[in-house]
């Protein structure tokens, strides 16, 4: 059974990306007391490539994931591409049909479910605009990925 509303890893990760920085305090001192590891981070292109190397390099720098482990490093991949499909609305494709994106995104990791045996879970949120590569010519998405570790 997952726990009460505010240990949902994927809530907890939409907040964190939501927030603007002044705004934060609150959602990463519960993360902090829920002993859970996060990090936030921002990236905008036109290539999916870009977005996956930004995470993965912001999870890895701030130990979220360990970089050496192939399981955790799977995990956060799946999570990352999964978020990616919410924020294009499932055609996971940006700069061959003349898209961009400015993306906030926060990574989470911690034990959402009362069962610790459950293991860890991560999440990862995308929050920001979408749309052609034109100031002024875009609009807002999310996405949200979650996988086990």
């Amino acid at each position: 059974m997952l726990k009460q509303a505010k240990g949902r890893i994927g809530r907890n990760a939409v907040l964190l990306a939501l927030f603007e920085e002044e705004e934060e305090g609150k959602i990463t001192a519960h993360l902090d007391n829920l002993q859970w590891r996060y990090c936030k981070g921002k990236v905008g292109s036109m290539e999916l490539q870009k977005i996956v190397a930004s995470v993965e390099t912001a999870a890895k720098r701030n130990n979220v994931v360990n970089g050496e482990l192939y399981r955790e490093m799977h995990a956060l991949y799946h999570a990352v591409v999964e978020a990616v499909q919410g924020v294009t609305r499932g055609q996971v494709e940006l700069g061959d049909l003349m898209r961009t994106v400015g993306l906030r995104f926060a990574v989470v990791r911690g034990n959402p479910y009362e069962n610790s045996k459950e293991g860890e879970w991560i999440a990862v949120a995308l929050y920001g605009t979408i749309g052609a590569p034109i100031r002024g010519l875009e609009h807002e998405t999310i996405g949200l990925g979650i996988n086990h570790i």
